[in-house]
């Protein structure tokens, strides 16, 4: 059977037209894959620059923490047994020897609750470190140290084990923790506080719960206020974990993180 002429120019045609779009669909191919590729590249670079700025935004805010509890723990303790030791040595009177005794013992006990408060502040600059030797180990220390002001019941438990590698992302994590526990203490005005946190293979979880007045989270991102919400959801993001905040009857917050 011949092929007429009109069909050879035919074929010839479309086999010309396959030809040319076969290196264009493949050159289109390449670049598209080299700008997708681009694209992954800057937005990991982005990652890792937010992820830094993050982390190091929150060292600077626990240290912030540490340096207020600080200031008001000299003003409002130590201060004040300073002041009363300074008070009772001005009364005492020479010629009552027996006051005279009284009055030094008071003021020694004084002194003595003086001291025990530096320590528990020298306890305090130390704990800044802790989240060098580990997450849980850095709330507990928050923890004990909310407990010496005996207005919240609080209980804590743990089975958390230190990895390798996790250290940038606890003292994240941490940061998260304490700005959830300002927020129980003097917002949501709780008197009891539950923490948890469970470590499995692959995932750490840290659960928050109060007792406080909760919240509906729509109504508080809409104030100025919820700004601190917002960045709880942001740092828990950029590490990479999901959150669970249930504020009806108090609040209960859920962190879970992967930690391989």
């Amino acid at each position: 059977m011949q092929i007429s002429s009109k069909d050879l120019i035919f074929l010839i045609g479309l086999a010309s037209v396959i030809f040319l779009i076969a290196p264009v669909t493949l050159i289109s191919f390449v670049m598209l894959h080299n700008n997708r590729k681009k694209r992954h590249e800057k937005e990991k670079a982005w990652l890792k620059t937010s992820f830094e700025n993050e982390l190091l935004k929150s060292q600077m805010e626990v240290q912030e923490q540490t340096m207020q509890t600080l200031a008001g723990h000299l003003h409002d303790n130590i201060g004040q047994l300073l002041s009363l030791t300074t008070v009772t040595l001005s009364t005492i009177k020479p010629d009552d020897p027996e006051l005279v005794r009284k009055k030094v013992d008071s003021a020694s006990q004084l002194a003595k609750r003086a001291i025990k408060e530096l320590r528990q502040l020298s306890r305090l600059i130390y704990g800044q470190e802790l989240t060098r030797r580990g997450l849980a180990e850095a709330i507990a220390f928050e923890l004990d140290y909310l407990r010496t002001a005996d207005l919240h019941i609080i209980t804590f438990n743990s089975n958390y084990k230190s990895k390798e590698g996790q250290h940038d992302k606890e003292i994240i994590l941490f940061r998260i923790f304490q700005e959830i526990l300002n927020n129980a203490v003097r917002h949501a005005e709780a008197t009891t506080i539950d923490v948890v946190v469970h470590q499995d293979e692959q995932n750490l979880e840290v659960k928050i719960k109060d007792n406080g007045k909760g919240f509906v989270e729509e109504e508080v991102i809409k104030e100025k206020s919820g700004m601190g919400l917002f960045n709880i959801r942001k740092r828990v993001a950029l590490i990479g974990g999901d959150i669970s905040i249930f504020a009806q009857n108090g609040t209960e917050i859920k962190i879970v993180v992967p930690y391989p």
